[in-house]
């Protein structure tokens, strides 16, 4: 048991890079909070915002979970409180651990072999699993953009199977009986949403620089949108929007914050990057911190205009900001918040979708993944392989399934990750007071205990089937781990190379 909790000394982390590969250093802070913006702003408040306010329900009429109405701006500020506790957590380790794997390599430090893996695979949910959902969200802008040219492609191709299964919405839940069938079963597959993953993936199999540069340019555009929406819609809030301000009292409240807690995931892969920044000990705290704050901002802002400019039930849509500017007869500016929606996905998934790959890199660094995990292109200095992998994993499950089943799991792994950050800086002040700390969290105790408590209770918010489907995940998780990694750790080999006895010599 003790072997399971061997903990990965920091000076092994710091000089990983001796004789093994490396990925190039290319990033600063601005390009930093840039990556954070592409990653924070995106699928949560283009698109998981409707069901958010309006809550879910199932085609039987039975609900889901409850909306926050107007008051998910108090959803908004309930999560930026939480995630700030988080990101000052994140930002102390990252600074000291400026490597590849986030939350893996920073648990992998301070709780042990076991919890490193169990987070490592929590993170595949927040991107992997994750980017799945946002490829959804980006194919119903896209098709939003295209119908406003008069482009209306099949509903059977833009529709996952588990989508039309799961609406409530009568005739998308119609496709069961009307669409194509192969062998009896309905042909129903999104289709843009794959096509997306793949040309984002060909993307960053090139290289960081490249997704660098390109991401920039997708945020410039994506707050520009975010700045249209605010500018005119907010000229055209009906203050009778604002009642009943709170529908569904504080429990709307918090199941509205788990919710949108899809929002928020994503700052936490601008510790992914860490191999790759210049001085991280400097820019890594800005980048998480900095990036949090603005996003933060910027969503009770578009969360108060949006709830203000149509009653909350009407934002229940796949693209929530331009049905509402629609809704309100701003079908022009609708249209142009569509097409920037589509940006702003697209650098959501280029994000993510960097972010994966790099976690899988570190965890096979370690031997806790095949050697081949850990291969960087010669030419690119990319994880190309995990790239690949990642890419078709991710497209092939945009075809068919539904972003909110996909948000529920995703935002379950991505709040453990979280609070175990928090527990991990703690006990890493005990086991290791006096290693440099270029970024300290203050006053830690008031910070990660309350920042640990409060993802549990964010994650208390979310639906029962959310919970079953972590607990399937996990146990597949640790029998990979048992299968595999287990047997295969470089650190325990090296444990066990340094406590075998001396074999004695003969005569």
């Amino acid at each position: 048991m003790l072997q399971l909790l061997e903990r990965k000394p920091i000076a092994s982390l710091l000089h990983e890079q001796g004789g093994g590969p490396t990925l190039r250093r290319v990033m600063g802070a601005g390009d930093l909070i840039m990556l954070a913006i592409g990653a924070v702003i995106g699928a949560g408040i283009f698109s998981s915002i409707g069901t958010a306010a309006a809550g879910e329900t199932l085609p039987t009429g039975e609900v889901v979970r409850y909306g926050a109405g107007p008051a998910l701006v108090l959803s908004f500020l309930l999560l930026g409180l939480v995630c700030g506790l988080a990101a000052l957590c994140y930002a102390e380790l990252a600074s000291m651990i400026p490597q590849a794997g986030s939350a893996y390599a920073y648990s992998y430090a301070t709780l042990g072999e076991l919890v490193a893996w169990i987070i490592g695979w929590d993170l595949i949910l927040e991107y992997a699993v994750g980017n799945i959902a946002v490829a959804i969200a980006w194919s119903g802008y896209f098709n939003s953009l295209l119908g406003g040219f008069g482009i209306h492609l099949p509903a059977y191709l833009t529709h996952g199977y588990r989508t039309a299964l799961l609406s409530s919405d009568p005739s998308v839940h119609a496709l069961l009986e009307t669409a194509p069938r192969i062998a009896g079963i309905p042909l129903l597959l999104n289709v843009p949403a794959f096509v997306i993953v793949a040309l984002v993936t060909a993307v960053l199999y090139v290289g960081v620089r490249e997704s660098v540069r390109a991401n920039n340019i997708m945020v410039v555009v994506k707050l520009a949108v975010l700045a249209l929406f605010v500018g005119i819609g907010a000229l055209h809030v009906n203050p009778d929007n604002f009642v009943p301000f709170a529908p569904n009292g504080w429990r709307g409240i918090h199941q509205g914050a788990a919710i949108i807690f899809f929002a928020y995931i994503g700052f936490d892969a601008i510790s992914t990057a860490a191999e790759e920044t210049r001085d991280p000990q400097r820019n890594m705290p800005i980048g998480i911190l900095g990036g949090l704050a603005v996003c933060t901002l910027i969503y009770v802002i578009v969360g108060i205009v949006a709830t203000g400019l149509v009653p909350y039930q009407q934002l229940k849509a796949s693209d929530p900001l331009a049905q509402a500017l629609q809704i309100a007869g701003l079908k022009t500016a609708g249209a142009i918040v569509a097409a920037g929606a589509v940006v702003s996905l697209t650098a959501v998934l280029l994000v993510f979708q960097y972010g994966q790959p790099r976690i899988f890199f570190a965890m096979a660094r370690d031997g806790l993944l095949p050697p081949w995990a850990a291969r960087v292109h010669p030419r690119f200095r990319t994880p190309h392989v995990t790239t690949m992998l990642t890419g078709v994993a991710v497209a092939a499950g945009a075809l068919f399934m539904d972003e909110n089943e996909i948000y529920d799991l995703t935002n379950i792994g991505t709040l453990t990750a979280f609070a175990i950050v928090c527990v991990g800086v703690m006990v890493l002040r005990r086991t290791d007071p006096d290693r440099p700390r270029p970024f300290r969290v203050p006053l830690l105790p008031l910070v990660a205990i309350p920042g640990a408590l409060a993802c549990v209770y964010v994650m208390y918010g979310l639906p029962r089937p959310a919970w079953e489907r972590f607990a399937i995940w996990l146990v597949v998780g640790l029998m990979v781990y048992a299968a595999y990694g287990y047997r295969h750790s470089r650190l325990r080999a090296k444990a066990k190379a340094t406590t075998l006895p001396m074999r004695p010599t003969s005569g």
